[in-house]
C-alpha cells in the first residue's frame, strides 16, 4: 500500500484520521526569537502533543491502514522514545499488542510512559540502529508486524499532516525548519509543502554529532554513519531511511548541522521566554535559526518533542547557565587572616554577585601565611555583569581565574 502514500489524497486522508488521536498544536509567534533573528518566528509545538511528540501522527496512521490480521499478529518497532509511545498509544486504541525495543540509553521517563500506554519494553543496544536489528530479529521469531519509525511512507504521510496545518494558518510561509533523524518527518513535510507551495523552503535541522542525512545528500546515495554522538537522543541515527531518500533528494531545499552546545543554551531560551520544555531533538531547529538570513522572512520551526528526564533537564540547564555566564567559578589567592574571606564577600556584594558556593582550600602553598586558595561560585546577569566582576577582584589585586564551574 506504501507505493501510493505522499501524495495529496493520502497527506489529506491522514489529516482526517490523526485528528481522533492529536492535540490541536497552533502555532505561537515568538517575539524573543524574532527580535534575535531578523525574521517573523513562528513555532509549531508538536511537544504538546499527548505523548509529548510528533511521532503519534505516523504511527496512528499506519496502525489505522493495517488489516485486522496483521493488528492481530501483534506490533513491534524499535524508538529512541517518542516512535515507541506512539505506536504503544495507537496500538492501545485499536486493542493490539505492541513490543518495543528501546537503547539501553532511552531516557527513563520515555521508557516509563511507553509501558504506561500498555506497551512491553525489550532494552537492546546503544543507539537506535542497533535496537532496530533487534526489532527485525524478534519480528521474525514470533511473527509479529514492524511499524518502522521512519522508513517507511505511510508513516511519513502521516507525519506530514503536520504541513498542512502549517500552511492552513500560515499560507505565506517562506521557511519550514524540520529536526531529522531517520527522515520520516522531514519526508512528509517537505512532499506535502512543495505539493501544497513549491515556493515554500523547507529546510532539514540535524545535529553535528548525527548528521546522517547530510552525509548521504552530498554522497547522492544513503550513507551510514560510522558512530554517532549527541545529547539530541531522538536523531541519533547512523543511517536514512532507503526508501524516503529519493524524496528528501527532490523536496528538502537544505540541510543545516547544530552543535550540541547550542541545544543547550536554546533550552533555557525556550524555558524562560516561553515557559516550554522541548527535548534536546526538538531544539534543533531552535538552534538553526540564527543559520537563517535575516530577511524578515516567515519562519516557522517544528519543536517536535517534550520527553525529557529531570536528570537530563538538570544537567542541561546547569549547561546552559554556565554557557550564557550567568554562573562561573573563580579561584583567587589570599592570606590565610582573619577578615579577608568577609573582605572578599563584601566586595561581590557591592557588585551584585551573588555567591553560591566556597571551597577554602588551605593547602594550596606551604606558606599558609602567604596565599590560600579561595574557590568561588557566583550567580551574574551574564557575560558584562561576570566582567565586572572580575576586574573588580582583578583591581583588588586578587588576580582571579576563571575555572570550570561545578554547581
Amino acid at each position: 500500500m506504501s507505493e501510493d502514500m505522499l501524495t495529496l489524497p493520502r497527506f489529506e486522508e491522514a489529516s482526517e484520521i490523526v485528528k481522533k488521536v492529536t492535540r490541536e498544536t497552533k502555532l505561537f509567534y515568538s517575539e524573543y526569537f524574532s527580535n534575535h533573528t531578523g525574521n517573523k518566528v513562528y513555532f509549531k509545538p508538536e511537544n504538546m502533543q499527548l505523548t509529548g511528540a510528533y511521532k503519534l501522527r505516523g504511527a496512528y496512521y499506519k496502525i489505522s491502514t493495517l488489516s485486522d490480521e496483521d493488528r492481530a499478529k501483534g506490533l513491534i518497532t524499535a524508538s529512541a522514545g517518542n516512535h515507541a509511545q506512539g505506536v504503544a498509544y495507537a496500538a492501545k486504541a485499536y486493542g493490539a499488542k505492541a513490543t518495543i525495543v528501546m537503547p539501553t540509553s532511552t531516557p527513563f521517563i520515555k521508557v516509563n510512559r511507553t509501558k504506561g500506554y500498555g506497551a512491553e519494553v525489550v532494552l537492546h543496544g546503544d543507539v537506535y540502529d542497533e535496537a532496530c536489528a533487534k526489532a527485525f530479529e524478534l519480528a521474525d521469531q514470533y511473527g509479529y508486524t514492524f511499524i518502522h519509525p521512519f522508513d517507511d511512507l505511510t508513516v511519513a504521510t502521516g507525519q506530514g499532516t503536520i504541513a498542512m496545518e502549517i500552511i492552513k494558518e500560515l499560507p505565506l510561509v517562506d521557511y519550514i525548519l524540520v529536526p531529522i533523524g531517520g527522515g520520516g518527518l522531514a519526508t512528509g513535510v517537505s512532499t506535502l509543502a512543495k505539493l501544497l507551495n513549491p515556493k515554500i523552503k523547507v529546510i532539514g535541522v540535524e545535529p553535528e554529532g548525527a548528521a546522517c542525512m547530510k552525509v548521504s545528500l552530498e554522497n547522492k546515495k544513503v550513507t551510514t554513519l560510522p558512530s554517532v554522538n549527541t545529547i539530541a537522543d531522538g536523531t541519533a541515527v547512523k543511517t536514512p531511511g532507503a526508501k524516503l531518500f529519493p524524496y528528501l533528494q527532490t523536496n528538502l531545499d537544505g540541510i543545516i548541522t547544530v552543535k550540541d552546545e547550542d541545544l543547550v543554551v536554546c533550552f533555557l531560551d525556550m524555558v524562560e521566554n516561553h515557559k516550554m520544555v522541548v527535548e534536546n531533538s526538538g531544539l534543533l531547529t531552535v538552534a538553526a535559526l540564527k543559520q537563517i538570513p535575516a530577511e524578515g522572512k516567515k519562519v516557522v520551526s517544528i519543536l517536535s518533542g517534550g520527553n525529557m528526564d529531570i536528570i537530563t533537564m538538570s544537567s542541561v540547564v546547569q549547561h546552559g547557565l554556565i554557557a550564557r555566564d550567568r554562573i562561573f567559578t573563580v579561584s583567587i589567592l589570599l592570606p590565610d587572616k582573619p577578615g579577608e574571606l568577609s573582605r572578599v564577600s563584601g566586595l561581590i556584594a557591592k557588585e551584585s554577585g551573588n555567591v553560591i558556593k566556597l571551597e577554602h582550600n588551605q593547602f594550596v602553598s606551604i606558606n599558609r601565611n602567604a596565599a590560600v586558595e579561595l574557590k568561588i561560585t557566583l550567580e551574574a546577569f551574564g557575560t558584562e555583569h561576570k566582567k565586572r566582576i572580575i576586574d573588580m577582584l582583578e583591581k583588588e589585586g586578587y588576580r582571579p581565574k576563571v575555572v570550570n564551574a561545578i554547581i
